[in-house]
């Protein structure tokens, strides 16, 4: 962090190179990695709402750093009797979802300077369990352990407005490369290439030691070949605040919006009207960051209770996140 300070002045006392940087592993989060979407086919897709922002997201440094994460998502929804998606080739209501998504993620910061601007790229590799239930017994129980779909980032393309204005450009991707079968309530993979150009941004106020942070995409898929579905583009805003303390600490709120901009399209998508639906929530955040046997290490815990929700499942989603920074 010390080549981050020199550069770019003192955004925060405890802005340390792990606390920094882990945000670098967008689809952790992603953090911006996640097993549940917005109203796609099957109600699994891709983000989970208030999950894809992280600390200092908007922050790309010069450093050259591997950072490894790792990170769980464990999510429990449910889909009302009276509401109905498209799953396993036919359309249900009624259904209960138990995930745990666990990625391992590693992020390389370029160390290069030019014109202001910083890179970085990233790659992770999903494990997910599903556990699927329907109401109605219109499909059988189903649960799996299954690798999902990969999730990459070429490039992260970082520019520092000021000292305490910072903005990151990304296009993230997943591969079709997840478990996947159409006869199956708990699929993993997609069966669809996803590309979510994203552009994120930090406010720092070091006086206050107070961080605000947004993290903004639109979500494109491909069409799925198996069952010739069509997922409509998805704009998925996530927003935090967060304070921080002498030890590390830091406590705020996090929230986020999802909604889909479109129709669904091809295959029984006219049988659920396109499938349109949207999604708020809104939870509590808490990091730390410090050092372990001289390793910068960063971890967050956040919860995050879904409401104002339509065409997909309702629920509650934890994330617990660990990375560690190597020169």
């Amino acid at each position: 962090m010390k080549n981050f300070i020199q550069h770019f002045g003192r955004p925060m006392r405890h802005a340390r190179r792990s606390g920094a940087t882990v945000t670098l592993a967008a689809g952790l989060a992603g953090l911006g990695f996640a097993p549940l979407a917005q109203a796609t086919e099957g109600g699994v897709g891709r983000p989970i709402t208030g999950m894809q922002v992280t600390p200092y997201a908007g922050v790309v440094p010069p450093t050259s750093d591997w950072i490894v994460s790792l990170s769980t998502i464990y999510y429990q929804g449910s889909l009302g009797a009276s509401k109905t998606l498209p799953v396993a080739g036919t359309v249900t209501a009624g259904l209960n979802y138990q995930i745990v998504y666990t990625m391992a993620n590693a992020v390389k910061t370029w160390g290069i300077t030019a014109g202001g601007w910083n890179f970085a790229s990233s790659f992770g590799v999903p494990v997910q369990y599903t556990n699927a239930s329907s109401f109605h017994g219109r499909l059988p129980d189903d649960h799996a352990t299954q690798f999902a779909d990969i999730f990459f980032v070429p490039v992260v393309a970082g520019y520092h407005l000021t000292k305490t204005d910072h903005i990151a450009f990304s296009v993230q991707m997943y591969a079709p490369t997840g478990a996947y079968n159409t006869s199956r309530l708990a699929n993993a993979g997609q069966n669809t290439w996803t590309f979510t150009p994203t552009v994120s941004y930090t406010k720092l106020f070091p006086a206050q030691e107070i961080e605000l942070s947004a993290n903004y995409g639109v979500e494109f898929y491909t069409p799925n070949d198996k069952t010739h579905y069509h997922n409509a583009p998805i704009s998925v805003l996530d927003l935090l605040a967060l304070k921080r303390f002498n030890g590390g600490w830091g406590v705020g709120v996090v929230g986020g919006w999802i909604q889909q901009l479109g129709d669904d399209t091809g295959g029984i998508a006219s049988l659920t009207d396109g499938a349109r639906g949207h999604a708020v929530g809104i939870g509590p955040i808490v990091t730390w960051s410090g050092k372990v046997s001289k390793t910068p290490v960063s971890a967050s815990l956040r919860w995050v209770n879904e409401f104002a929700v339509q065409a997909r499942p309702k629920g509650n989603a934890v994330l617990l996140s660990v990375s560690a920074t190597f020169q």
